[in-house]
């Protein structure tokens, strides 16, 4: 009902409605709007009283709220469930925990700064204010070798939500990095609870640097880092982004159950920015250079080796070589 006394004061905005009227329309009493308006406030909205003229929607928080996200959201499930906190150690843990108890396929968990976020092998994830962190419950009937999968389909489900702002023609860096001009802007962190042929669930966790600045990020990052704010020129509208994001993963979601891996595979390769480019792989198993050639059905970086092999990488760090901008 609070939500709904919201949506009353926003299709009303900027005029004053009575607490009548309210009462009225939504049929409740005086003493419930009141409730209904101390609680909206205490989340951050700025709503005017004035005697004989009732409620007015002055001002709106900076804040990814239920209200906010989930109202008018264009998905059938991604979303539909969502979570949100002003701050976490990471919203995979979050919902992991979730997911353990059963929430349903869709739900987010979204915080507004996570104090202990994390990427690839555990390294720390810079996760301020301003950008959007967010993770989301998937239970796919698939094998549980498929799972990698989800990284290649988000990844493409991003950049094609990006891409709708000016400037933004963003791009994938094998394997779960957003970039833009060689300098990251996002990563995706897919994270697999299952047993031998069966998966439980799959947390995807999604970072995007949205409005930051350079003094967001330690100075050691911002020669390598960006936001969306620092290449379109202005702020943009966090939720309009996770409302596109979440509309576009859910898109490439069924693309992929009902399509396979060859389609994601498709639109991953028009987006992988650092093709045909001198590169050195780093992992367990030892360093390679070459020349990124590609992916193969399975997602494994194809490598042209500077003795002229092609060498198929499972997993592993990409990074530029010498002589390349890094």
């Amino acid at each position: 009902m609070k939500a709904a006394v919201l949506g009353y004061l926003k299709e009303r905005r900027p005029d004053y409605v009575s607490g009548e009227e309210i009462c009225r329309s939504l049929d409740i009493s005086r003493t419930s709007v009141w409730k209904y308006v101390s609680a909206l406030r205490s989340e951050g909205y700025e709503i005017e009283a004035r005697s004989r003229l009732g409620y007015r929607l002055v001002g709106t928080p900076d804040l990814l709220l239920p209200d906010e996200v989930v109202s008018g959201l264009d998905t059938l499930f991604c979303g539909q469930v969502y979570h949100h906190h002003l701050s976490l150690s990471s919203t995979n843990s979050t919902a992991q925990e979730l997911a353990r108890s059963g929430a349903p396929e869709g739900t987010v968990v979204l915080a507004e700064e996570q104090t202990g976020g994390r990427g690839r092998l555990s390294r720390a994830w810079i996760s301020p204010r301003g950008g959007l962190w967010f993770s989301v419950v998937l239970r796919p009937n698939v094998l549980p070798m498929r799972a990698p999968e989800i990284t290649f389909l988000a990844a493409v489900a991003c950049v094609q939500a990006l891409e709708r702002y000016p400037g933004l023609d963003a791009g994938i860096k094998w394997p779960n990095d957003l970039v833009w001009r060689d300098r990251k802007l996002g990563g995706i962190l897919t994270e697999l609870s299952g047993e031998f042929d069966r998966i439980n669930h799959v947390v995807l966790g999604i970072g995007i640097n949205v409005n930051l600045g350079l003094d967001d990020f330690p100075s050691g990052l911002r020669s390598v880092t960006t936001s969306v704010s620092a290449i379109t020129g202005f702020p943009v509208s966090r939720r309009r982004l996770l409302r596109e994001l979440l509309i576009s993963l859910e898109h490439w979601y069924r693309i992929w159950l009902t399509g396979g891996f060859s389609p994601v595979v498709e639109a991953w390769k028009r987006f992988h920015c650092w093709l045909d480019r001198p590169v050195r792989v780093v992992n367990v198993e030892g360093e390679w250079t070459g020349t990124a050639v590609g992916i193969d059905d399975d997602g494994a970086l194809l490598l042209r080796t500077d003795d002229g092999l092609t060498k198929r990488i499972i997993a592993g760090d990409v990074l530029l070589r010498d002589g390349e901008q890094a």
